[in-house]
C-alpha cells in the first residue's frame, strides 16, 4: 500500500516539486557559465584560498648586522633557518637602508658590539630588530618569532656559560584541533563552509531572474503548479547541488589535496547543511523577487550575504564583535551553521553537543522559509 495515494494533494505536490527540480537542474546544466563558476567556487577556489593564504612564517627575508663577531653572535646567525627564514644575509650599516627601501629584506637584525660580555653579565643587552611591516601579518608573527629565537638562544647560551638557578616556572604548551598549526587546514574548510552560503544564495537568486528574463516563469503561471510547489522544487534542486559539490569539496580538495583530518562525523555536518540550504535558498529566491536584473542581485548581494558571512565567526571569532552585534548575529542562521560545522570539522563533536545549533538554525530557516514563499507568492501575483 502507497505511503501517499496518487490522487492525493500531498502526492501531488511532491510529484510536481519534483518534475519542477528537475526542470531546474536541465536549466543550470544549459547555463555553462554558472555551472563552471559553481564547481570552481568548490574546487580550484578551495584550494587557492586555503594554500594562498598563510598565519605562518614562511621563507621570510632576514639580514643580520652582526657588530660583536662573537660565539654568541654566530650562534643567533645559525639559528635563523628553513622554512620560517631564508639564510641570513651577512650585511653592513650602510646596507640596511638601501636592502630595506629595495624590499629585499623583510627583517634587518642588528646585533650590537659586546653583546656577549653584556649578556653573560646580565646586563641585559639590547638588539635591534628594523621590520618591513608592508606585509602587515608576517611583519607582525615574523617579530614575535624573532623574539622567541633571541630569548632561547641567548637564554641557552648565558646558562651554558654561566649556570643559574632554575627558572621559576614551566610552561608546557599542547595544541589541541590543529596540531600541525596548519592554516591552510582553518582557511581551506571554512572556505568551503562560507562557499556554502554564497553560492545557495546565488543560485537560488539567479535562478529565479533568469527565468523572469527568458519568460518561462509567465509560463508556470499557466501551469497546474502552486507558488510553494515552485519554490519548494528551487529549494530543493539548488540545496542539493550544493550539497553534492560539498560532498566533492569535504572529500576530493580538503581530505585528498590538502590532507584536512576531518574529525567528526561528515554525515552530520552534511545533515546540517541540508538544514541550513532551506535558509540560504529561501534568502536567494528573496533576494530574487525583490532584484530586477543580475547587476541588482549582485548588489543586494555584497549588501546582505557578504556582511552576514564576514560577521557569522568563520572569519573572525564571535567574541571579538561588539556585545550588540554578537546578540544580533544570534538570529542569522549562518551563526549556527558556522558554529556546528567548526564543532564538528574541527572538534569531533557530536549530536549531543551541536543540537542546540541545529534546532535553532531549523527553526529561524523554517520561519523565513514561510516569509519568503509570501514574498514569493506576491512576486508571482505581480506578474499575472
Amino acid at each position: 500500500m502507497a505511503l501517499l495515494p496518487e490522487s492525493s494533494s500531498a502526492w501531488r505536490f511532491v510529484r510536481n516539486s519534483l518534475t519542477l527540480a528537475r526542470k531546474e537542474w536541465i536549466s543550470l546544466l544549459r547555463d555553462g557559465f554558472m555551472l563552471g563558476f559553481v564547481i570552481y567556487s568548490f574546487s580550484l577556489s578551495v584550494y587557492s584560498q586555503a594554500t594562498g593564504i598563510s598565519h605562518e612564517l614562511r621563507n621570510a627575508a632576514i639580514a643580520i648586522v652582526d657588530e660583536d663577531r662573537s660565539a654568541l653572535s654566530q650562534r643567533l646567525i645559525s639559528s635563523f633557518h628553513g622554512p620560517e627564514f631564508q639564510t641570513p644575509t651577512l650585511i653592513g650599516h650602510a646596507e640596511v637602508d638601501p636592502g630595506m627601501a629595495a624590499a629585499r629584506y623583510t627583517f634587518v637584525l642588528d646585533i650590537p658590539p659586546d653583546f656577549q660580555s653584556d649578556a653573560l653579565a646580565g646586563r641585559s643587552p639590547t638588539a635591534q630588530l628594523l621590520i618591513d611591516a608592508t606585509a602587515m601579518m608576517q611583519a607582525g608573527i615574523g617579530a614575535g618569532t624573532i623574539q622567541g629565537i633571541l630569548d632561547d638562544e641567548v637564554g641557552r647560551f648565558v646558562r651554558h656559560e654561566a649556570p643559574a638557578a632554575a627558572a621559576p616556572i614551566s610552561l608546557q604548551v599542547r595544541v589541541a584541533y590543529n596540531e600541525a598549526l596548519e592554516t591552510a587546514w582553518f582557511t581551506g574548510t571554512m572556505s568551503v563552509v562560507g562557499n556554502i552560503t554564497m553560492l545557495a544564495v546565488l543560485l537560488a537568486g539567479a535562478a529565479l531572474i533568469r527565468e523572469r528574463e527568458h519568460g518561462t516563469l509567465e509560463h508556470l503561471l499557466v501551469m497546474p503548479v502552486r507558488p510553494a510547489e515552485i519554490m519548494t522544487a528551487k529549494v530543493l534542486a539548488n540545496g542539493a547541488v550544493i550539497l553534492a559539490l560539498t560532498i566533492f569539496s569535504l572529500f576530493a580538495v580538503l581530505r585528498g589535496l590538502l590532507g584536512v583530518p576531518l574529525a567528526g562525523s561528515v554525515p552530520l555536518f552534511l545533515a546540517g547543511t541540508a538544514l541550513y540550504l532551506f535558509f540560504a535558498t529561501a534568502l536567494g529566491i528573496f533576494l530574487g523577487t525583490v532584484a530586477r536584473s543580475m547587476p541588482q542581485l549582485g548588489l543586494l548581494f555584497i549588501l546582505i550575504v557578504l556582511p552576514m558571512n564576514m560577521l557569522s565567526g568563520g572569519f573572525t571569532p564571535l567574541e571579538s564583535e561588539p556585545d550588540w552585534l554578537q546578540l544580533a548575529m544570534q538570529l542569522s542562521p549562518s551563526t549556527h551553521f558556522v558554529a556546528f560545522a567548526q564543532a564538528i570539522l574541527f572538534r569531533g563533536a557530536g549530536f549531543d553537543v551541536v543540537w542546540p545549533r541545529f534546532a535553532a538554525t531549523a527553526g529561524i530557516g523554517a520561519l523565513f522559509f514561510v516569509w519568503s514563499l509570501a514574498r514569493f507568492r506576491s512576486h508571482l501575483a505581480s506578474l499575472r
